[in-house]
Protein backbone atom coordinates (compact mmCIF):
# COMPACT_ATOMS: atom_id res chain seq x y z
CA UNK A 1 0.00 0.00 0.00
CA UNK A 2 1.49 3.34 -0.72
CA UNK A 3 2.24 6.16 2.03
CA UNK A 4 -0.36 8.62 2.46
CA UNK A 5 0.35 11.98 1.29
CA UNK A 6 -2.29 14.82 1.90
CA UNK A 7 -2.86 17.21 -1.06
CA UNK A 8 -5.82 19.44 -0.46
CA UNK A 9 -7.36 20.71 -3.63
CA UNK A 10 -6.95 24.21 -4.23
CA UNK A 11 -10.08 25.38 -4.80
CA UNK A 12 -12.64 28.08 -3.61
CA UNK A 13 -15.12 28.06 -0.90
CA UNK A 14 -18.63 27.16 -2.28
CA UNK A 15 -20.99 28.21 0.22
CA UNK A 16 -24.68 27.02 -0.64
CA UNK A 17 -26.24 29.22 2.05
CA UNK A 18 -25.43 30.84 5.38
CA UNK A 19 -27.62 33.39 7.25
CA UNK A 20 -27.44 34.36 11.20
CA UNK A 21 -27.34 31.12 12.54
CA UNK A 22 -25.97 28.53 10.00
CA UNK A 23 -23.19 28.13 6.87
CA UNK A 24 -23.69 25.18 4.10
CA UNK A 25 -21.14 24.33 2.41
CA UNK A 26 -20.47 21.94 -0.64
CA UNK A 27 -17.12 20.27 0.84
CA UNK A 28 -14.64 19.43 -2.63
CA UNK A 29 -13.19 15.45 -2.31
CA UNK A 30 -9.74 15.47 -0.80
CA UNK A 31 -10.01 17.59 1.50
CA UNK A 32 -10.35 17.51 5.72
CA UNK A 33 -13.64 18.37 7.21
CA UNK A 34 -10.95 19.62 10.65
CA UNK A 35 -7.61 19.36 11.14
CA UNK A 36 -5.55 15.87 11.12
CA UNK A 37 -2.70 15.32 13.01
CA UNK A 38 0.56 17.61 12.29
CA UNK A 39 1.37 20.79 10.65
CA UNK A 40 0.78 18.99 7.08
CA UNK A 41 -3.13 18.05 7.63
CA UNK A 42 -3.73 21.36 8.93
CA UNK A 43 -5.78 22.47 5.97
CA UNK A 44 -8.95 21.90 6.12
CA UNK A 45 -12.42 22.72 5.55
CA UNK A 46 -13.63 24.06 8.95
CA UNK A 47 -9.91 26.44 9.00
CA UNK A 48 -10.84 27.83 5.29
CA UNK A 49 -14.43 28.41 6.59
CA UNK A 50 -12.96 30.38 9.39
CA UNK A 51 -11.04 33.04 7.27
CA UNK A 52 -14.68 34.02 6.54
CA UNK A 53 -16.90 33.36 9.31
CA UNK A 54 -14.34 33.49 12.36
CA UNK A 55 -17.35 32.37 14.36
CA UNK A 56 -17.41 29.16 12.67
CA UNK A 57 -18.88 25.79 14.69
CA UNK A 58 -18.31 21.66 14.09
CA UNK A 59 -21.68 19.96 13.59
CA UNK A 60 -20.69 16.60 11.29
CA UNK A 61 -17.85 15.56 9.17
CA UNK A 62 -17.57 14.16 6.03
CA UNK A 63 -14.57 11.50 5.14
CA UNK A 64 -11.63 13.28 3.46
CA UNK A 65 -12.52 11.46 -0.03
CA UNK A 66 -15.98 12.45 0.06
CA UNK A 67 -17.17 15.31 -1.43
CA UNK A 68 -21.05 17.32 -0.84
CA UNK A 69 -22.71 19.07 1.79
CA UNK A 70 -22.01 19.94 4.91
CA UNK A 71 -23.83 22.34 7.25
CA UNK A 72 -22.09 24.48 10.17
CA UNK A 73 -22.74 26.62 12.85
CA UNK A 74 -22.52 30.31 13.67
CA UNK A 75 -23.80 29.92 17.14
CA UNK A 76 -23.29 27.75 20.13
CA UNK A 77 -27.58 27.53 20.57
CA UNK A 78 -27.73 26.55 16.55
CA UNK A 79 -24.59 23.76 17.23
CA UNK A 80 -26.52 22.16 19.95
CA UNK A 81 -29.72 22.00 18.09
CA UNK A 82 -28.14 20.76 14.81
CA UNK A 83 -26.15 18.25 17.16
CA UNK A 84 -29.03 16.80 18.60
CA UNK A 85 -30.79 16.65 15.28
CA UNK A 86 -28.32 14.10 13.80
CA UNK A 87 -27.91 12.34 17.62
CA UNK A 88 -31.83 11.85 17.32
CA UNK A 89 -31.72 10.95 13.55
CA UNK A 90 -33.72 13.77 12.55
CA UNK A 91 -31.54 15.01 9.85
CA UNK A 92 -32.13 13.30 6.47
CA UNK A 93 -28.71 12.41 3.97
CA UNK A 94 -28.42 11.21 0.80
CA UNK A 95 -25.44 10.46 -1.43
CA UNK A 96 -24.89 9.63 -4.78
CA UNK A 97 -22.38 6.65 -5.59
CA UNK A 98 -20.90 4.91 -8.49
CA UNK A 99 -20.74 1.19 -7.32
CA UNK A 100 -18.86 -1.69 -9.19
CA UNK A 101 -20.74 -4.39 -11.31
CA UNK A 102 -24.69 -4.13 -11.31
CA UNK A 103 -26.41 -3.86 -7.73
CA UNK A 104 -29.49 -6.13 -7.78
CA UNK A 105 -32.45 -5.42 -7.12
CA UNK A 106 -33.66 -1.85 -7.39
CA UNK A 107 -33.87 -1.07 -4.03
CA UNK A 108 -33.16 -2.47 -0.62
CA UNK A 109 -31.67 -2.15 2.71
CA UNK A 110 -28.63 -3.38 3.84
CA UNK A 111 -28.73 -3.98 7.90
CA UNK A 112 -25.12 -5.10 9.72
CA UNK A 113 -23.64 -3.48 12.67
CA UNK A 114 -20.41 -2.27 12.62
CA UNK A 115 -17.52 -1.61 14.73
CA UNK A 116 -13.77 -0.15 14.36
CA UNK A 117 -11.43 -2.82 13.04
CA UNK A 118 -8.51 -1.76 15.17
CA UNK A 119 -5.81 -3.61 13.82
CA UNK A 120 -6.66 -1.88 10.51
CA UNK A 121 -7.59 1.54 11.57
CA UNK A 122 -9.26 3.42 10.63
CA UNK A 123 -10.91 0.79 8.58
CA UNK A 124 -14.48 -0.55 10.56
CA UNK A 125 -16.18 -3.76 9.87
CA UNK A 126 -19.30 -5.81 10.19
CA UNK A 127 -19.58 -7.54 13.26
CA UNK A 128 -22.71 -8.88 14.38
CA UNK A 129 -21.72 -9.40 18.31
CA UNK A 130 -20.37 -6.01 19.20
CA UNK A 131 -20.52 -4.14 16.18
CA UNK A 132 -23.21 -0.62 16.38
CA UNK A 133 -26.81 -1.15 14.71
CA UNK A 134 -25.79 0.35 11.04
CA UNK A 135 -28.80 0.40 7.91
CA UNK A 136 -28.68 1.97 4.73
CA UNK A 137 -31.38 1.95 2.02
CA UNK A 138 -30.62 2.48 -1.79
CA UNK A 139 -31.88 2.95 -5.14
CA UNK A 140 -30.38 2.23 -8.20
CA UNK A 141 -30.48 5.06 -10.95
CA UNK A 142 -28.85 3.60 -13.70
CA UNK A 143 -26.36 0.56 -14.86
CA UNK A 144 -24.66 -0.39 -18.08
CA UNK A 145 -23.34 -3.69 -15.94
CA UNK A 146 -19.92 -2.82 -15.03
CA UNK A 147 -21.40 -0.34 -12.96
CA UNK A 148 -24.15 1.19 -10.77
CA UNK A 149 -24.81 4.45 -10.20
CA UNK A 150 -27.00 4.70 -6.89
CA UNK A 151 -28.92 6.65 -4.50
CA UNK A 152 -27.70 6.09 -0.80
CA UNK A 153 -29.44 6.89 2.20
CA UNK A 154 -27.93 6.32 5.91
CA UNK A 155 -30.45 5.51 8.83
CA UNK A 156 -27.66 5.80 10.99
CA UNK A 157 -24.41 7.73 10.78
CA UNK A 158 -21.56 4.94 11.56
CA UNK A 159 -18.13 5.58 10.28
CA UNK A 160 -17.47 5.00 6.81
CA UNK A 161 -20.91 3.01 6.35
CA UNK A 162 -21.71 3.75 3.17
CA UNK A 163 -18.87 2.14 1.94
CA UNK A 164 -18.67 -0.95 4.05
CA UNK A 165 -22.05 -1.65 3.56
CA UNK A 166 -22.01 -1.07 -0.37
CA UNK A 167 -18.62 -3.32 -0.30
CA UNK A 168 -20.24 -6.06 1.59
CA UNK A 169 -23.06 -6.24 -0.62
CA UNK A 170 -20.59 -7.28 -3.27
CA UNK A 171 -20.49 -3.73 -4.92
CA UNK A 172 -17.57 -1.26 -3.27
CA UNK A 173 -18.19 1.88 -4.40
CA UNK A 174 -15.47 3.14 -6.78
CA UNK A 175 -12.26 4.31 -5.81
CA UNK A 176 -12.70 3.71 -2.65
CA UNK A 177 -8.97 2.90 -1.42
CA UNK A 178 -10.11 1.30 1.73
CA UNK A 179 -12.41 -1.41 0.54
CA UNK A 180 -12.71 -1.64 -2.91
CA UNK A 181 -10.04 -3.83 -4.44
CA UNK A 182 -7.78 -4.37 -7.98
CA UNK A 183 -10.26 -2.44 -10.91
CA UNK A 184 -12.74 -0.90 -8.68
CA UNK A 185 -10.09 0.89 -6.68
CA UNK A 186 -8.27 2.45 -9.72
CA UNK A 187 -10.29 5.85 -9.92
CA UNK A 188 -9.28 9.28 -9.64
CA UNK A 189 -11.04 9.72 -6.28
CA UNK A 190 -13.84 8.11 -4.15
CA UNK A 191 -17.07 8.21 -5.98
CA UNK A 192 -19.44 9.27 -3.37
CA UNK A 193 -21.04 12.60 -2.85
CA UNK A 194 -23.29 13.86 -0.12
CA UNK A 195 -26.22 15.28 -2.63
CA UNK A 196 -28.49 16.60 0.22
CA UNK A 197 -28.88 17.21 3.54
CA UNK A 198 -32.44 18.43 5.29
CA UNK A 199 -32.96 19.47 8.93
CA UNK A 200 -35.23 21.89 10.95
CA UNK A 201 -33.29 25.32 10.80
CA UNK A 202 -32.27 26.19 14.34
CA UNK A 203 -33.71 29.57 14.30
CA UNK A 204 -37.14 29.29 12.05
CA UNK A 205 -37.60 25.96 12.87
CA UNK A 206 -38.21 25.11 9.31
CA UNK A 207 -37.74 21.94 7.41
CA UNK A 208 -35.09 23.35 4.78
CA UNK A 209 -33.22 21.09 2.27
CA UNK A 210 -29.75 22.08 0.26
CA UNK A 211 -28.44 20.08 -2.27
CA UNK A 212 -24.94 20.41 -4.23
CA UNK A 213 -24.62 18.89 -7.85
CA UNK A 214 -22.58 15.42 -8.10
CA UNK A 215 -19.60 16.23 -9.66
CA UNK A 216 -19.17 12.74 -11.29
Amino acid sequence: MTEFRYDPPDLPLRVLHHDSEIVVVDKPAGLLSVPGRGEDRADCLIARLRGVFPEVLLVHRLDLDTSGVMVFALTRRSQADLGQQFETRQVRKTYIARLWGRLEPAEGRVDLPLIVDWPNRPRQHVNHETGRPAQTDWKVLGSDGQETRARLTPLTGRSHQLRVHMAETGHPILGDPLYAEGAARNYPRLMLHAESLRFRHPETRKTVTFTAPTPF
